[in-house]
Parts: structure tokens; sequence; C-alpha cells
């Protein structure tokens, strides 16, 4: 399976790493703001093909599918692009920055019947296939998630410490994260509210925020947002159940008394981002809906779409 990658940042470069572990996928093409730049990762990863237009990726012989780890405002419009060319895509998370956006991606999906997917890596997490698999089995009820997500990001840097040429935020971008998960491991939300702090001078985004959730289980989720954290970095999971607790921490899991948890069983790797791409390429070649979905995730956003209504946007 041919796949170009479009991004090619901290973000891009993970895929790339993942990617490189999944038999019979070829990257063939590179694609990224700036052709130097952009054409030493492609060396890096012995890509053949490197330039600064999606449109002259779409056009490589034997192209299959693309994954999308661009700017955030740009995800709706290249996922449309893509499929629009015929081909398979995957969207880094988020899908988009406005519900009419992530509306369009999917009506877009459903005409055309190709595989679209959307990066909400948590899914794929072993830490919390590992809870979602408790559940499934009818061993786990979940009473309460309590989840941090805590970055130090006064100025605008992407996750290699590097100057962004876009500004994400905490709403759409961040809690996303959050919402979709909550849903995946504890039903539909059907109670939302959010509140936030002070808005940065400059990004003009809000740099705290704190958002409550509950589910149609009755299950309740508590998440801080920040980006004026100073350490610990990062977003942590607390599951709190009817028969324990456990802590994520991105691909490791412990108990509420911090015993660790063996999840070498849970899937063949314990890299969330490889197992994102392994789902995406595995839908592909079996002709089916990938796990998170643009159908799947959609109503994540329109969660988001209602907060943001509710915060006077």
């Amino acid at each position: 399976m041919k796949i170009a990658l479009a991004g090619a940042g901290a973000f891009g470069e993970k895929h790339l790493d993942g990617l490189k572990n999944i038999h019979g996928v070829e990257v063939i093409s590179l694609v990224g703001r700036r052709l130097e730049p952009t054409q030493a990762v492609a060396a890096k990863y012995g890509v053949a093909h490197a330039t600064t237009e999606l449109a002259e990726a779409l056009e490589q012989p034997g192209l299959d599918a693309v994954i999308l780890c661009t700017p955030t405002q740009m995800h709706a419009a290249q996922a449309i692009q893509c499929m629009d060319a015929g081909k398979h895509v995957q969207v880094e998370i988020p899908l988009c920055d406005n519900l009419a956006d992530g509306e369009a991606v999917l009506k877009k999906q459903q005409e055309t019947g190709l595989v679209a997917m959307v990066g909400h890596t948590r899914r794929f997490n072993p830490s919390h296939q590992y809870i979602h698999r408790k559940v499934a089995a009818g061993e786990l009820n979940i009473q309460q998630m309590d989840v941090q997500t805590y970055f130090f990001r006064r100025k605008n840097m992407n996750a290699k410490g590097e100057a962004r040429s876009w500004t994400d935020h905490l709403l759409w971008h961040h809690a996303a994260h959050t919402v979709d998960l909550f849903a995946y491991q504890a039903g539909q939300i059907v109670q939302a509210n959010a509140i936030e702090g002070p808005h940065h001078p400059e990004l003009g985004i809000a740099m705290d925020m704190s958002i409550q959730l509950k589910s149609e289980s009755g299950a309740i989720c508590t998440l801080s947002l920040s980006f004026n954290n100073d350490g610990p970095l990062g977003t942590f999971f607390r599951y709190i159940g009817d028969n324990g607790t456990w802590i994520a921490r991105y691909d490791d899991l412990v108990t509420g008394k911090e015993e660790p948890i063996d999840l070498s069983g849970v899937a063949v790797s314990t890299n969330g981002i490889e197992l994102q791409d392994r789902e995406f390429v595995a839908a592909i070649r079996e002709g089916r809906e990938p796990n998170a979905s643009v159908a799947q995730v959609l109503p994540c956003y329109r969660v988001l779409d209602a907060l943001e209504l509710q915060l006077g946007r």
C-alpha cells in the first residue's frame, strides 16, 4: 500500500516511525510547508518524493491513501481534497475547528465510500484499550473519569520546542481527545459544561479551561486543561470504576495504588500512533469502517461545538 504524508513536522515523524513497522506499507510522498526541511525528513525516512503541494502528492502513481498531519485549520478542506482525488484519508486530531467543516467531511465520506479516519489516538493506546475491553466484557462500569491535560505553552511551540506556523487551542484540539474517549468508554454524552480562564494577550486563546461531562450511563468526567502548567506535562487519566481504579499515562497503566499493569498482550505494539496507523491500513485492506472513523468521532465535535457556544464565542 502506497501512502503520502502531509505535514512533515513533529507529529508527522511520529507517524513515519509507526508506518515503517507495518508490513507492505510504503510512504512514497512527503508534503511540507517548506521544501528544504521536507526534503531532509524525506531523506531521513527514505521517501522518494517531497513537495510543498498536496495536489502534487495526490498525483503520484499508485497512491492509495493520505495521512494529514497539517495545521488544524487545513484538516477538513484537505481531507475532502484527498477523497475528491479518490484517496483514503486519515486526519490527525482534531478533524476540524468548527462543526460545519466536520459535517462536510462526513458528507464527502458518505458520498465516496472511502475510508476516512481521525487520529483519536486515545482509542488505540494499550492503556485505554485495556479499560475498554473490561467495560465491553461487563467486568467494569466506569463511575468517573478525572483527566488532566497540562502543557507549558506560553509561546507558540510544537512538540519539539520549535516555533509553530499556526495556533492550536484547548477546546477543539486538546479537549477533543478526552471528550471522545469518555464517550468511547462510558457511552453517549448527554450533558456538558465548560468554563475558561483569561486569554493569551497575543495568541488570543484561553490558557486554562475546565470541562464537566456526563454520559448516558450516569458516569461523569472532569477535565482540566492548561497551557500555563510548568510540569509535569502531558495528559493523565484516572478511571474510577465500580470495582477498581486505574491511572493511564499515554501507553502506561497503573492501579490506583500505583501497581503497574502488564499491557504487553493487549496489542501488537505499545505505541498508540502505530496502532492507529495499523487500524487505518487494515480498514482499507479489509474494506471496512475503521475505529475512529469520521462518523464515529463526529459526536465529539458536536459536543465541542455546544461547549464553544456555551463559552460565548
